[in-house]
């Protein structure tokens, strides 16, 4: 692995996200721009769309799906275990504990580890990874609020509220109409691709603006364990995995980059939410992010091998 392996590798796919996701930041900064409303638009029309277009176009097999399915939940569960051990170790406080449960457990899969899995590793690995997103989401929306909510929720609150997710039902959709063989009318084909192709551009958009709204964090032990362990643990497990679960080709490549990003953004705004340290998951978040290149970068080169 060359320096110039990672160089090039750095500049053709995780820049173009920088430098997009930059202006979003900068557009936060100087400018006056409603991000939760875009941030909406995003949750309820573009990401959806953009699930149900990749599963309707995927080659994934069944058997494939499933696996996808069941190494997305082994991820999540393997890290948030690693997290709450060695939170336990460090003798951190709940609350603290709680946070980095939730960061290391959870990563950027959507406005993140969507556009680098296209641009590193092209759309038939965009079809695993935006499986690995849904099952993330579903497992976040139900399993990762009730962690963030430190008992001001209950499971079936959180499981109902599953159903207001509405990338879960583009998912379900497209399964229903891939299975029964219908084919979509032109009109709406085209108008679902536009949507879809308009996704990851707005996403990347929103990712900036997003993190211009970073507290810090003076609890450092905690900070740092929470980078440490979804950064450097994160792709180790995830390639474990992979070879535990039989994955392949494009498939492993979508899934154990979605399960190396760092901590996704949705975290700041459950734990805001429910007061679980905002300005620990914030931080995590941040530093994570800007630092995620470190672990990326060789992570797609090792992969395309």
């Amino acid at each position: 692995m060359s320096f110039n392996d990672l160089l090039t590798t750095f500049v053709n796919n995780l820049l173009p996200i920088f430098l997009v996701s930059g202006s979003g930041f900068l557009l936060g900064k100087f400018l006056t721009v409603d991000s939760r409303s875009l941030g909406r638009v995003v949750f309820y029309v573009f990401s959806p769309l953009l699930v149900f277009d990749m599963m309707m176009k995927s080659e994934l097999s069944l058997k494939q799906a499933f696996t996808t399915v069941a190494f997305a939940v082994a991820v999540i569960a393997l890290m948030g275990s690693l997290a709450f051990l060695c939170g336990k170790l460090l003798r951190l406080e709940k609350p603290h504990l709680l946070a980095v449960l939730l960061t290391v457990a959870f990563g950027n899969t959507g406005n993140y580890g969507l556009p680098l899995t296209r641009f590193a590793f092209g759309d038939e690995a965009l079809a695993a990874a935006s499986l690995f997103y849904v099952t993330t989401t579903i497992l976040f929306n139900t399993a990762g609020v009730v962690i963030a909510s430190l008992g001001h929720t209950d499971f079936k609150s959180a499981l109902l509220g599953l159903f207001k997710v509405p990338v879960v039902y583009g998912a379900l959709l497209a399964l229903l109409l891939k299975g029964s063989g219908t084919q979509l009318f032109l009109p709406v084909s085209r108008t679902i691709e536009i949507a879809a192709n308009g996704a990851i551009p707005v996403m990347l958009v929103l990712l900036g603006l997003e993190l211009t709204r970073i507290q810090w964090s003076h609890n450092f032990r905690a900070l740092g364990l929470g980078v440490l362990i979804k950064l450097l643990a994160g792709p180790l497990a995830a390639l474990l995995l992979a070879s535990l679960f039989g994955l392949s080709g494009a498939a492993r490549q979508g899934n154990v980059l979605e399960a190396s990003m760092p901590s996704a953004v949705a975290t700041t705004v459950v734990a805001t939410e429910y007061k679980l340290e905002p300005s620990l998951v914030t931080a995590i978040v941040f530093l994570g992010t800007v630092l995620s290149p470190l672990t990326l970068t060789p992570l797609i080169v090792y992969l395309a091998r």
